[in-house]
This record gives C-alpha cells, structure tokens and sequence, in this order.
C-alpha cells in the first residue's frame, strides 16, 4: 500500500543553491595569464606549487587567448583542476595605452580579467615567471582586502606584478567599472614593473605582504643566494630561465631549474613526498605513475585516497593493478579495506590475513576483520579478531570498539513477533554521538509510546541484510527504515546498497510487508559526492518498494528526487526530524519551570577538512571573540555530542587563553541529553542534531552552518537568521549580537520556536495518519 502525499505534508522549499552558497564556505582559486612564449615558464610554476605546497589544490584559472590544444593538454596533465577562460580583448582594443606586441603590456591588461571571475571569493593570481618554493598558507588565509608586495623599486605606495590576494569586493562590477574607466581615460602609467591601471585606481591602498611572497630576481644580483624563507620567487625582466637565463643570477635560476622536470619525474616526485597530499593531485599524478611503474607504494597511497573519498571501487582497481608482494603488509591492509568496502568479503579476508602478519600493520587488519565479521552476525570470530588486535596493541581504539560490540548482549525481545515493527537504524556505540544515540528511540516515539522490544525489533543498518535477517523482518508487521542521515556513502561503506543500511537488493525486493523510510537525511558534506551508480539503483529501489517515503528536509527531498526518475518524483515527502517535535513526543512532557544560565557551544570535528577548508584559525579565533561577548552576560559552557568534539576546548584554551567547562553528552542517556537542552537558555551548535534536539526541546539555537543540512533545517523552519556560517568573515562579531539579542527577547525567542515547532507538528500529525493506514490500525 503507498499513499501519495497530501498538502498537509507541504512546507516552504529549500532554494536550489549550491552546496558553498548554503554553508558559505570559501570559493578559492590560482589564476594566470598564459601564451606559448611563457608556457614553459607557467608548467614549471604549476610543478612548483604542488611540490611546496603538496596538500593545496584549488581551481587554477588559465587566462589565455592563443593556447594550442597541445599545450593546453600538457596543462592538464600537471593539475587536475584546470579552468581555461579566454580573456576579453575588448577592453584591450579600447584601452589607451601599449604595444600590442609587447607581452608584458598585454598580460598587464589580460590579467585585469581575474577582476571578473565572479565564481570565486578569494583569487590569487601568479606570473607565469614565477616559481613557489615555500608555503602560501598565509595567503590562502587571507579574508580582506586587495593584498600584494609594495615594489622594491619605486616605493611603497605601488603594488608589485604578478602576485595578487583579491578578495570578494575586489570581484565585482563596481570595481571592474573603475579599471575600465580608468584604462579608457589613459590616466595612468604602465610600465613592465607594474600593473599601471590597477596601481592607478587603487593609489596605494592596499594589504602591504611581506617581500618573500613575491620576491624579486633583481634583490639577487651578483649571483647571490635565493633567502630561505622565500616563498615565491619572481624572475623579472627580459632574461627568462627557460630562455637562456641571465648572468649574475645563476643560483636564483638553480631553484627554477629543480622544477624544469619531465611529467614522469614530476608525478614521481610528488609520489615521493610523505604525508599531506592533497587527494586530486594524489589521484591525478599517481593514477598514471602507477599505471607506468606498476610502483606498489605508489598504489596503495593512491588507494588510501580513494578510500578517503568515498572511492572504493577506484580504490580496489588501482592496487588490483599491480603485484603486492607477500611481505608488504600496508598494501594489502588497504585493499583489504577496500574490498570490504565494496563488499567483496572473501577476497577482502584474505587480504587482511596476509596484512596481520605484520605487527606494524596486524592491529588495524584484526579490527576491519573483527569488523567484517561482526557485519556478518558473527560475534564470537569478530571478538576473537578483536582481541588478537588489543593483544598486539592494547591502546588500539578499533579494536576496543569492536571488542564491545561483538561482546555485547543484544536485549531480549519482549513481544512477540506478529506484533512488533522491524527498525532499520544505526543503533550508536555507548560513547557514540550522543544525536545519532537519541535518534532511534525517537523515530519510535513516532509510531506511538512504546519504544521497547515488545513492540520493535531492531535491524542494525551496518550488518548485512542476509536471508535470515529477511526472514525475520517479514514475520513482522512492517518495517521502519530511520534514524538520521542514513544517505551518506562513507560511514560504513558497502557495496551491496552504496549507503549505510548494507542491504543486497534481491533481499530488499523480496521484503513483502509495508517499508516505511522515515525522517531518513541525505547527508553528503559540501565537497562530497556519491559516485556510484549502485547508490542510485538502491535508492530507486527502495522507493518503488516502499509504501511511504520521507525525507526530514526539503533539501534532501531535493537531491534525492534529482537521482529519480520523473515519475517518482511524488513518492518522496517531508517528514521532519522526530527530535524537532520531542516536546510533542515524549509522553508526560512539561516544558522546564526555570532555566540554567548557560549557553551551551557545540562544535564538530568529523570531516574537518571539508568542514573549514582553509578557515579553521579563523573560526577558532572568531569563536574566542564571540565566547568573551557572550560570557559577559551568561556562562558559556562546551557540550560534546563525541568525543571529537572537546577538541574546540582544547584549542581554545591552547591558542586563545579560554577555559570552557566541558558537558561530556557521549555519556548521557536519552533522557538526560533532552533534560540538559531543555534546561539551558541557548544552544550553538554545530552538528545537526546540536541544533534539531534543543528546537524539539523548546530552546532557542544558533547553528554554526558547516554543512548544507543545517541550512535546509533552518530554511524549512523559516528562520535562516538562526544559522551562521562557519565561514562568516565577522562571525564572532555576529554570533554575539544574535545570541546576546536571543538572550535579551528569551521568552518571545522561545514562543517563536514553539510555533515553529507547531509547523513541523502538523506534518507529523497528516504523516501519522497515513501510517496507520498502512498499517491498518
């Protein structure tokens, strides 16, 4: 039985906007201006920028008018992560001054170009005479202003060529219409030192650089050394290395040289670095290497960053391709983890068995063994793996983890069998994230009170769904598929379903009682993708099979019925997180008589990459300012959904100078964590359910937006201004106003959240009903 949704279930859409433009995370890009003459140059400076700064790939914008096909080819293969634009020869023509002939000349006009991406927030342009020899994250932190190195040869008030920091308000038209005007009117100087326009209407104004990001070659004449601090190095005027070079400069021309280098040994030096490669650059110069070496190192580093992406059937092939000796354990620990990532499980033990006779390496192959079996239903040989691992490494974590699980006693069922739900969740550890831990217990409260065995058998998501579990789960009355953002591919992946809920699909066809996706997430990060076709042939699967479909945001509402066919569009409904009408719940319920005075700060760390980009220090800097605003009027105090999450007090304290008090929620039991939310005046938090439990609750929040799935909340409760990002460039400044403005109106605050709450209440009410009919009560 499926029933189509009615208008009750209706609530305002999310705007289709990209994944950046709803966490607001930093767009940040290199760009040049290129022609055949300096190509040799730009390759070089393209091989120097991965080999100083190995874990920094951003877009790299090529600013070009006369590129070959060839030599474009020869572009892509140094970075994966090319943008070609043709640049606009129309403001050239019209332009007072210059020799059309002279590239200088016209690079000083191609380049004001880069004032017209209007993709990016921050743009850092390089000359093509370039080399980068040191570190740029300074650069790459830089949030405002137009930043540069003054020239060193005719005074501070002029900026020199070639390097640019141009931030947002430099990207726009009123100040391209500036540079134009100024271009046509001919009121400026050019010359090959500067940037003439751009110095003409900036006069000066400027974020001053220290002179070792764009250090020129003429502070080295009489062949002196290259300072050890430089970070780029600039081969200005006629003489070019690749042309011949220039004398008195010759250990200036040694450091460019080390990056005149095939591809072969670029990919190969790149290979060579240890620790912090960026995943594009990793995968796109050591898919080839590998392919030409057959280099085992080479291929399991490869594969770990596949692995690291979501990629795992990349991650299986590419190690699948070359020999692994016997004896070189990490290699076969990762395909191992490969294929039981795509559920290859025979050839995956395998693996692991080979990888755990090497002590190095036995700890971790013993936990993703004890793992697999324990996917498997198989407790007794997933504690024997597990304790092998603690035997070799006692601190081992995984092992510990699954140690627990395999020696834990599932509950005894009270009901019997024709009377029960079957749940399918991902039922948490006892020190998990306190969210997910509340979740299951939660959807129940959906289905009426009674949240225990009598009434529910629980399916955990991560085991597999063999025939056994069929079997069970049809001697039930139906089967209830929820409990948080079960539509993400990396938490514990598998290849039977692509998501987390490790179901084949003959098993999930073959299920003949009424499926029942309930307030279900799909939780992929900004930057995070499911590629896989598998997830997509699940996914439609499980929403022909299922009599009711709902998604807890319009946002997931959105991406899902993106990966459907037209006509199910209209199966997919909203049914709002159950923990965002816990007040309406939990039975017995009574709203707190008195609250705390307390703001409780929540910040999460899992994918923090993809979370911050290059803006962690600035958003730790920014949470110390909003924490003394706020502190002056109520305590602030750190609350941890895991453990993970007390980092944001370690680090405040380390760099900051600011003590939190640290509520460790991993520890509470349901009851206690919605008791703590209820009590406080206001929550900021970063993890979706630091924002959805204390709404459900009936406390005010802020959310610290560092992923799309708090914007969708907020977007369907109809307060975007309850959410910042994580990016804000004044966020401690706009924190405290918002929260101390919320602490100020607290009562009306809290009247506001309950009528939103009323809102999501309804639907859950009209969802409720269609429930029951399907399940004929």
């Amino acid at each position: 039985m499926t029933i189509t949704p009615g208008a009750a279930t209706t609530a305002p859409s999310t705007p289709a906007l990209s994944s950046d433009a709803l966490t607001g995370k930093r767009r940040v890009a290199f760009a040049a201006y290129v022609d055949e003459n300096y190509l040799p140059g730009f390759l070089a400076l393209l091989r120097s920028l991965a080999l100083s700064n190995p874990g920094v790939c951003e877009d790299f914008v090529v600013l070009h008018d006369d590129l070959r096909p060839g030599s474009i080819a020869r572009i892509r293969a140094l970075h994966p992560r090319i943008v070609l634009r043709r640049v606009n020869t129309e403001h050239y023509d019209t332009y007072k001054k210059g020799d059309q002939d002279n590239y200088l000349v016209r690079k000083a006009y191609f380049i004001l170009d880069v004032f017209r991406l209007r993709e990016y927030d921050t743009v850092i342009t390089l000359d093509t005479d370039m080399v980068v020899l040191g570190d740029l994250g300074e650069l790459l932190r830089l949030r405002e202003g137009l930043a540069a190195v003054p020239q060193f040869f005719y005074g501070q008030h002029k900026l020199n060529s070639g390097l640019l920091v141009i931030q947002r308000e430099y990207l726009g038209d009123a100040f391209c219409a500036k540079l134009d005007a100024t271009g046509r009117s001919g009121d400026y100087e050019l010359d090959k030192h500067d940037q003439g326009i751009l110095n003409a209407v900036l006069d000066g104004d400027f974020v001053r650089l220290d002179a070792r990001y764009n250090f020129v070659k003429r502070r080295l004449s009489g062949d002196l050394p290259v300072p050890d601090d430089t970070a780029i190095l600039h081969f200005t005027g006629r003489h070019k290395p690749w042309q011949g070079g220039e004398a008195g400069y010759g250990q200036a021309e040694d450091r460019w040289r080390e990056f005149d280098m095939s591809d072969a040994e670029f990919q190969a030096a790149y290979l060579s670095q240890s620790g912090g490669l960026h995943h594009d650059l990793l995968v796109h110069l050591g898919t080839p290497h590998v392919a030409r070496t057959g280099d085992t190192e080479s291929a399991r580093k490869v594969a770990a960053a596949h692995i690291a992406s979501g990629d795992y059937q990349d991650a299986v092939d590419i190690l699948s391709s070359v020999r692994i000796p016997l004896d070189e354990a990490w290699p076969h620990e990762v395909l191992g983890h490969a294929l039981m990532s795509v559920s290859r499980y025979d050839e995956a033990k395998a693996q692991l068995l080979l990888a755990a006779a090497a002590p190095n390496r036995a700890a971790t192959a013993y936990a993703r063994l004890a793992q697999m079996a324990w996917v498997h239903g198989d407790d007794t040989a997933s504690l024997r793996h597990a304790t092998a691992g603690i035997s070799i490494d006692p601190t081992h974590r995984s092992s510990r983890l699954w140690a627990q699980r395999a020696a834990s006693v599932p509950a005894r069922e009270l009901g019997s069998a024709e009377d029960q739900l079957a749940h399918v969740a991902f039922y948490m550890d006892r020190q998990g994230n306190a969210g997910d831990k509340l979740l299951p217990e939660t959807v129940r409260l959906g289905f009426g009170p009674d949240t225990t065995s009598r009434r529910w058998h629980s399916v955990h998501a991560h085991r597999l769904f063999d025939e056994a579990a069929l079997e069970r789960v049809n001697a039930r009355r139906g089967l209830v598929i929820g409990g948080g953002g079960l539509f993400i591919p990396d938490t514990m992946p598998n290849g039977n379903s692509a998501w987390q809920w490790n179901v084949p699909d003959e098993h999930l066809r073959a299920i003949d009682v009424p499926i029942m996706v309930y307030a279900v997430g799909f939780n992929a990060f900004d930057g995070q993708s499911y590629r896989a076709g598998r997830f997509r042939e699940s996914l439609r699967l499980l929403v022909e099979k299922s009599a009711f479909f709902g998604l807890r945001n319009h946002g997931s509402i959105a991406k899902v019925r993106a990966m459907l066919p037209d006509h199910l569009h209209d199966r997919v409904r909203f049914q709002p997180c159950p923990t965002t009408v816990s007040r309406q719940l939990v039975a017995g319920w009574q709203d707190p008589a008195k609250r705390d005075d307390t703001v409780l700060l929540n910040a999460a760390y899992d994918r923090a990459g993809l979370r911050f980009g290059h803006d962690y220090g600035h958003f730790l800097a920014e949470i110390a300012k909003a924490v003394r605003g706020i502190g002056a009027h109520t305590e602030v105090q750190c609350v941890a959904h895991s453990l993970d999450d007390e980092r944001i007090a370690f680090d405040l304290r380390r760099e900051h100078g600011i003590s939190l008090p640290v509520i460790p929620m991993y520890d509470f039991d349901n009851d206690a964590i919605r008791e703590l939310y209820a009590r406080t005046r206001l929550v900021i938090g970063m993890r979706g359910h630091a924002g959805m439990i204390p709404f459900g609750v009936g406390t005010p929040i802020i959310s610290l937006i560092s992923h799309p799935k708090m914007a969708y909340f907020l977007a369907d409760i109809e307060r975007p201004e309850w959410g910042v990002s994580v990016h804000e460039r004044n966020l401690g400044a706009v924190l405290t106003e918002r929260a101390t403005g919320i602490l100020d109106r607290h009562a009306a605050t809290v009247a506001d959240v309950h009528e939103r709450q009323q809102s999501l209440w309804k639907v859950t009410e009209a969802n409720a009903a269609d429930l029951r009919a399907i399940l004929g009560e």
